[in-house]
């Protein structure tokens, strides 16, 4: 059952307020893109989108819809803060990560605007715990341009073909060369670590692919310790997407269902290898 979170003393109303039966749902996402301590999170009438970013190299996005909260209410066009996100998966699991079965924990959240804390009125077998965290001004973030007019490849594979491709493929190599290709061999991952060369090859019509659109051949490497955070939201998904644009920037978005059968979204834009030259290609 939902908490009812206690007016504001000011009498200043929340710009935001959700609350969610099962606060699991929303700990289990946001630790998929938990590799930094901060995060910026943007609220509007669709749901909350929680942002980190790295090196101004890679940016992960965690996409929550309004309907996946019991209520969800937004009093202004956008709401915008950055919280610490190490901290609030903290608070979120105050009540331990594994609940007794039958047992979820009820979260109440609520944010009065510039300047205050986030609160968390977190509830579980009779037991209410109240959480502020300090908020901060939020940074400027960058803009990947990722519209699907400038997408140039993509496909769409079920989850257990990428999960397999990372346990099999050389991670002590620096990168990860990703080709994508209206012929052979349509779509190819490759390392170059200590034991050499690796290649793993995806035919088009291979029962792990869902969709295969792609305009042309691209060859593009990205740094492994970059793609590497993008594992805890593939570990939980059901499908990826996986598309690039002309300056082979990557998108890998994954599906995730929940324990209601709910789907939520976790997107990884990454930023291609400048060091690797056409001539080593």
């Amino acid at each position: 059952m939902p908490l009812s979170a206690p007016p504001p003393a000011s009498g200043q109303p929340y710009l935001l307020s959700a609350s969610l039966d099962n606060a699991r749902h929303l700990s289990s996402l946001l630790r998929a893109v938990h590799f930094q301590d901060h995060a910026t999170c943007f609220a509007t009438a669709n749901g909350l989108r929680v942002t980190v970013e790295d090196a101004k190299c890679i940016q992960a996005n965690a996409f929550i819809q309004a309907e996946i909260f019991q209520e969800f209410a937004v009093q202004e066009e956008s709401v915008t803060f950055r919280i610490n996100l190490s901290v609030l998966l903290d608070c979120l699991t105050i009540f331990g990560t594994s609940s007794l079965p039958g047992t979820t924990t009820a979260l109440r959240m609520c944010y009065r605007g510039y300047g205050y804390p986030l609160m968390l009125f977190l509830e579980e077998g009779g037991v209410v715990t109240v959480c502020k965290i300090n908020t901060q001004e939020p940074d400027e973030l960058l803009d990947f341009d990722f519209c699907s007019t400038k997408v140039v490849n993509k496909i769409i594979l079920q989850s257990e073909g990428l999960r397999e491709a990372f346990a099999e493929l050389d991670m002590t190599s620096e990168v990860l060369q990703i080709t994508m290709s209206p012929d052979k061999p349509y779509f190819r991952l490759s390392t170059f670590g200590n034991a050499g060369s690796a290649h793993l090859d995806y035919p088009r019509d291979s029962d792990l692919m869902e969709a295969f659109h792609c305009n042309q051949t691209q060859t593009n490497r990205y740094k492994i310790s970059l793609l590497k955070p993008s594992t805890k939201a593939l570990a939980l998904s059901c499908k990826v997407s996986i598309r690039t644009d002309a300056q082979g920037f990557l998108s890998l978005q994954y599906m995730i269902r929940n324990e209601d059968g709910q789907i939520c979204f976790v997107e990884y834009y990454c930023c291609p290898d400048e060091d690797i030259t056409e001539a080593e290609l």
